[in-house]
């Protein structure tokens, strides 16, 4: 049993840490400066969604609408971001606003109406993809202020702003899940909803709590991607939510709710992105890097199923 419960805390650093080792073998650019620069960066969009989603899966939820809600938060920022019409404020204000109602909305529903969160988010997956589209009429947004492309494409002291953003949410969401009163709500609903209603928590207001959360990281990431591709793409952010929920499955997050960590889910964001750039220096074809991920998905899940057996 200590075997298994060190396997769980520790078994997906461990994998991440001989993965890097290996490359660094294969590859002399894998271990420089400038590569892991790219490397964080690349991951810091996926990594605000599976901070949201992580919350969301303690829970004992999920969230299949993030990647929609990238999309319209995206739009939204962009037609609000041209040049001498408004300031850099009022965008990124818009835009976490939509993330943030929209994620309230996905959990009035699962909370007033008791369908499933799989069954909720994704109607919901569609209704944003197409909010996006009727805002940006099918078209992409341009024509950003300078202002605005400097969130996703500038640098502070050589930091790019994207990892600053990065570090200062991960920060935040831990302090949330460990350090709270809410931290503490969530991770018991997750593990017990009926005792938690029985002990006095209210199990609506936790779950309202997390959804919102992660439409508001959805709507940062939105301005962030939009920010970094310097338009407003309606089609952007297709496939987001999968990669977020498998960095936060493949980090430890049981998708039988009430475990999971922010760190847990960092280093499952990297092990992707180092799996991708790795995969790239290796000049392996990105139909390649699908079906490794689908593999590591899915041993994950595996393994947290064995898990829960072992502890049941």
């Amino acid at each position: 049993m200590q075997f298994i419960n060190s396997l769980r805390q520790y078994g997906i650093f461990v994998v991440f840490i001989t993965i890097c080792l290996i490359l660094s073998f294969i590859s002399p650019q894998f271990l420089t400066v400038s590569n892991w620069t790219i490397i964080i960066t690349q991951v810091s969009i996926n990594a605000l969604l599976a901070f949201g989603v992580t919350f969301v899966i303690i829970t004992g939820g999920i969230d299949l609408s993030l990647g929609s809600m990238v999309a319209v938060t995206g739009v939204t920022a962009a037609m609000l971001a041209h040049p001498d019409t408004f300031s850099l404020v009022l965008p990124i204000f818009v835009a976490l606003l939509v993330g943030l109602l929209m994620g309230a909305f996905n959990g009035l529903i699962i909370t007033k109406s008791k369908i499933a969160p799989f069954i909720v988010t994704l109607g919901t997956m569609t209704i944003g993809r197409g909010l996006a589209l009727i805002l940006s009429k099918g078209r992409p947004v341009s024509n950003l202020s300078d202002s605005f492309n400097f969130i996703g494409g500038g640098t502070i002291f050589g930091v790019p702003f994207p990892i600053i953003v990065l570090i200062f949410v991960f920060v935040v969401c831990n302090i949330i899940l460990k350090k709270t009163l809410l931290g503490r709500y969530i991770y018991a609903v997750g593990g017990n909803e009926q005792a938690s209603r029985a002990s006095g928590i209210n199990v609506n207001q936790v779950k309202m709590a997390v959804y919102s959360i992660a439409g508001l990281l959805a709507g940062l990431a939105g301005i962030l991607l939009t920010s970094r591709i310097t338009t407003g793409q309606p089609n952007a952010g297709a496939g987001f939510e999968l990669d977020a929920i498998a960095a936060a499955v493949i980090g430890g997050t049981s998708t039988s709710g009430g475990t999971g960590t922010m760190t847990g889910t960092l280093i499952g964001v990297l092990l992707i992105g180092v799996i991708n750039n790795g995969l790239d220096l290796l000049n392996v074809t990105s139909y390649y890097q699908q079906v490794v991920m689908g593999i590591i998905i899915i041993g994950a899940v595996i393994l947290d199923s064995w898990n829960q057996k072992n502890n049941s």
